[in-house]
């Protein structure tokens, strides 16, 4: 790890070292940040006296053991200010005690485990993102793999009858999550509420065409109290459909237009596929039903299908 205000190399960063360089300089920020949040809370700088009776009577006392610290461009050490002689402990909060990883770390394993990174590969997948000096251990990883897990428990439990849902979007996506059967996927819903937000409302393992796989997932959205969609959107090929008219019958029912455009386009020689997008995009984005008609039969036109 290099010392504080060292950086091995030229000046200015070159593509070697450009890693390093952004390394050095986030550890540099960050030890700066801690020695400022230190003279706020005495009320002046490094070695400057107390000139009235308002000043924090505390004393700076050196610096911490140096602590290594994982952050999204890999892992830096930086060391806290220590503080003497006051009523109410310093308390940093931007590196409280025993912090070892950014939030955005924290995010970042489970993340890895989902896309199917066994525990064991782990240690070699951080060492190589942040380092080998990277605080981590196989207890670390395991806590934080068990917090996400009760984390999206709650997720899947939580009341939904408070949503006033407009449209819902369906899809089945598949990823290398570790799942037992090689056809399963992720069953993803997204709806868009009356204030025009939008939010995820299920991502559950299953089989993407499966009427029955699709069906459980709407059941139990609408067992929380969700309401049925005004519309609901998803591919030609999915088992969401038989499942919707099983849990929500009232919801119309519209094939989705990005799925439909990559359909056509896979059928058009690649020299054509940007312009048959373009075509394509005037016939979605057009404000009315005639406009649509008529770009649809310049397609035809253009790119042949049928009358």
């Amino acid at each position: 790890m290099t010392k504080m205000g060292e950086f091995e190399g030229a000046s200015s960063p070159n593509w070697e070292t450009l890693e390093r360089f952004v390394r050095v300089e986030a550890q540099h920020f960050i030890q700066r940040v801690l020695e400022e949040a230190v003279a706020e809370f005495l009320g002046r700088k490094k070695s400057e006296r107390r000139t009235t009776a308002e000043g924090n009577d505390g004393y700076r006392n050196g610096y911490g053991k140096p602590r290594k610290l994982s952050l999204s461009v890999g892992t830096v050490e930086v060391r806290r200010p220590r503080v003497r002689g006051v009523d109410e402990p310093f308390e940093s909060k931007v590196l409280p005690l025993f912090k070892r990883q950014s939030p955005a770390m924290q995010t970042l394993l489970p993340e890895l485990y989902l896309h199917g990174l066994a525990l064991r590969d782990f240690d070699l997948a951080m060492r190589g993102l942040l380092g080998e000096g990277a605080p981590l251990s196989p207890a670390t990883m395991l806590r934080l793999k068990s917090q996400w897990a009760v984390e999206y428990d709650a997720w899947k439990r939580r009341d939904l009858s408070a949503l006033e849902l407009v449209y819902l979007w369906g899809d089945g996506i598949y990823v290398k999550a570790g799942l037992d059967d090689a056809k399963a996927a992720l069953l993803v819903l997204i709806g868009a509420l009356a204030d025009g937000s939008k939010v995820v409302l299920a991502v559950e393992s299953g089989h993407r065409e499966s009427t029955e796989s699709w069906s459980r997932v709407l059941r139990d959205l609408k067992a929380r109290g969700l309401r049925a969609p005004k519309l609901t959107a998803g591919d030609g090929g999915l088992g969401l459909w038989g499942a919707l008219r099983g849990v929500y019958p009232e919801s119309a029912e519209q094939r989705c237009w990005n799925h439909k455009m990559v359909n056509v386009l896979d059928q058009l020689p690649k020299k054509l596929q940007e312009k048959g997008k373009a075509a394509l995009q005037k016939i979605w984005y057009a404000e009315h039903v005639a406009d649509a008609e008529q770009w649809q039969k310049e397609f035809r036109k253009t790119f042949g299908g049928p009358g």
